[in-house]
């Protein structure tokens, strides 16, 4: 365990805090705001006890250098409308100007720098780089948990410049996937989908020696139906990983539980023409893009006395009406399970988002490729720096 920002004393200080504000944009408008939303409560404790807040986020992809698509001006406006009180919004993320600005903020206060990327030196944890933003607080906070797994000077190399501790976000994060891996109430089942066994290997290889059932669906459950001598069309197949799926399934025996039924049409785009059929009648012509009914009653099933659920990627194509009973139809079987669920991965969050599921799970988490890495066992470099509980 980590020390939070509970064990803090922050009355007067600035507290800069690494939030994860890369929320989906559309033509300059945040399309989808939940980042922001749940980085309120560490935000929120900050300012109620007296501190000073500055935030600092990255966003999207600019590669180094300034691009005005990828600012976080609109996002310190979200802010600001969420939090109802004023949030500055600091034209630069280092520098004299910025230094300023923070010197002379009030205890009760908020700013939010612009996008920590615009500088290449963020991406390659540069040690100036990282002590120039040590220099705009007194503590650190780390509440992003979703970059935790990048070592970048906002993330790993700004904390040993300053007191580093965890935020309430990445607290909740780290307890219910942390206590997921190492104390589960049983039963324990995992549901793995998304589209290639290559993403998925690590989790693989990190949960099956602690869940009690392993689901699998999603388009990687092809290679798995090819490694066990079916034909399944033209569906998606990770060819480089057929012999690997072979030995997990030898190995793990019957604690892996594979589609029985597909939904099967001649493209994604074709879905009049959309045909559920048993996992050894796949037509050549036709790929598999969601788990058919009779899959989904056996997986809800195993799913529904579960104690402990985990989730990393969708059962089909979702986004698309005609493949989204097979992800929907598990979504219901966790909900009603009353167990610990817990989604990791932005797929998975829109599914349960987009399908009416997602104030009926327990945890969703912020982190996509942090959750993955998480849950393949590996050390988070945004995590290991923070001072120890």
């Amino acid at each position: 365990m980590k020390k939070t920002l509970r064990h803090l004393e922050v009355q007067g200080k600035r507290v800069l805090v690494r939030v994860d504000f890369n929320v989906p944009m559309q033509n300059g408008q945040i399309t989808d705001d939940r980042r922001i939303r749940e980085s309120l409560p560490t935000i929120q404790s900050l300012l109620e006890r007296g501190a000073k807040v500055i935030l600092m986020s990255h966003l999207g992809r600019p590669k180094g250098r300034r691009d005005p698509q990828y600012s976080l001006r609109s996002v310190a406006e979200r802010l600001s409308e969420l939090l109802g009180r004023p949030v500055r919004f600091l034209e630069d993320c280092v520098g004299e100007s910025v230094e300023q600005a923070v010197q002379a903020m009030a205890p009760g206060e908020v700013a939010l720098l612009e996008n920590l990327r615009f500088h290449p030196e963020e991406e390659a944890n540069d040690a100036d780089f990282a002590r120039a933003l040590a220099r705009l607080g007194d503590l650190y906070v780390n509440d992003a948990f979703g970059s935790a797994h990048r070592a970048h000077a906002s993330t790993e190399g700004v904390a040993h410049y300053l007191p580093a501790v965890a935020g309430l976000l990445m607290e909740k994060e780290l307890r219910y996937l942390g206590s997921a891996l190492t104390q589960p109430e049983r039963p324990f089942v995992a549901i793995l989908g998304g589209a290639k066994v290559q993403d998925k290997i690590g989790v693989i290889q990190n949960l099956l020696p602690k869940v009690d059932r392993l689901l699998i669906g999603g388009g990687m459950a092809f290679t798995f139906l090819k490694a066990q001598g079916y034909e399944i069309g033209r569906s998606l197949l990770d060819s480089d990983r057929i012999e690997f799926a072979r030995q997990v399934l030898q190995e793990a025996g019957q604690k892996i539980v594979l589609p029985v039924d597909v939904v099967v049409a001649p493209s994604p785009e074709a879905e009049a023409q959309a045909q559920v059929v048993p996992v050894d009648q796949i037509p050549p012509d036709q790929m598999g893009l969601d788990i058919g009914p009779r899959t989904v009653a056996r997986f809800s099933e195993i799913v529904r006395p579960a104690r402990t659920i985990v989730w990393n990627g969708p059962l089909g194509l979702f986004e698309r009406a005609t493949f989204a009973a097979g992800t929907r139809g598990v979504l219901q079987a966790v909900a009603e399970s009353g167990a610990t669920s817990i989604l990791g991965g932005g797929d998975t969050a829109a599914a349960a988002e987009q399908l009416g599921f997602a104030d009926r799970i327990t945890h969703i988490s912020t982190g996509g490729g942090a959750a993955l890495e998480f849950l393949e066992g590996r050390t988070l470099p945004g995590v290991a720096v923070l001072m120890e509980g």
